[in-house]
């Protein structure tokens, strides 16, 4: 769970942070974070499929083949499950808690947990680094998602004062859960009942999920990367059935 735990510190530290220097981040600190953020997402997220590749040249290019399958039809069973029109109510609601929210609003403490609980927990990326932080340890893509709800974090205790750092604890249910159970039941059960490749596989389609967070980090595309999260289930499929 070192990827939970780094997420739920970046939580605590941006906001204790906020709580202590009560002046948001300049912009030029802002867009260096950014660019930051974006690079190493690209590097761990091109990392976990390059390591998850393994043989002569005919096997690589065919478990990569696997990977960019099990993402077009998990975009479509995504869609089907409207697990990205879902994602963007829970975005759209904790907006609206935002925009209707003052520092003198009563009960904004109860709202500013409610919002980004909702905003935390409902990033894809949180379950995406759950799955692979279960299966294979790889806790990076949580430590990227630590550094960006840090500084969210350091921006909502401004607003909504000290109470949003409670959303850690949600993340820390959800995500340690989600990690827990990987680590001990799935995984387990991959490596005795399937034929080797099952993990490589979901580590492959994951670290090019990773790395279409990295695009949308830095503005180049946007990407409903909620909806490809059942490409995590279709890849050891795809791969069991061309065993």
């Amino acid at each position: 769970m070192i990827g939970t735990i780094l997420n739920v510190a970046g939580i605590l530290v941006g906001g204790t942070i906020g709580l202590l220097r009560k002046k948001s981040l300049p912009q030029q600190t802002e867009a260096f974070f950014k660019v930051a953020l974006g690079a190493f997402t690209v590097f761990y997220g091109l990392r976990l499929t390059w390591i998850s590749l393994n043989g002569p040249l005919p096997k690589i290019l065919k478990q990569l083949l696997i990977a960019v399958v099990a993402m077009m039809l998990g975009k479509i069973a995504g869609r089907l499950l409207r697990l990205q029109k879902l994602s963007n109510h829970l975005g759209r609601a904790a907006r609206e808690r935002i925009t209707q929210t003052t520092p003198g609003t009563p009960a904004r403490a109860s709202e500013g947990f409610k919002t980004c609980a909702a905003l935390f927990c409902a990033a894809p990326l949180g379950i995406l680094g759950a799955v692979q932080d279960g299966l294979s340890g790889y806790f990076y893509p949580l430590a990227v998602k630590g550094v960006m709800e840090a500084l969210a974090t350091l921006g909502f205790v401004s607003l909504f004062g000290w109470a949003v750092m409670l959303a850690a604890l949600p993340v820390l249910a959800l995500q340690g859960t989600i990690t827990l159970l990987c680590g001990q039941f799935l995984e387990p059960f991959l490596q005795t009942h399937g034929p080797a490749g099952l993990i490589d596989s979901i580590n492959a389609t994951g670290g090019l999920l990773v790395f279409s967070v990295a695009l949308v980090i830095l503005g180049i595309k946007k990407i409903e990367l909620a909806d490809y999260l059942p490409s995590l289930a279709i890849a050891p499929l795809i791969t069991w059935l061309f065993r």
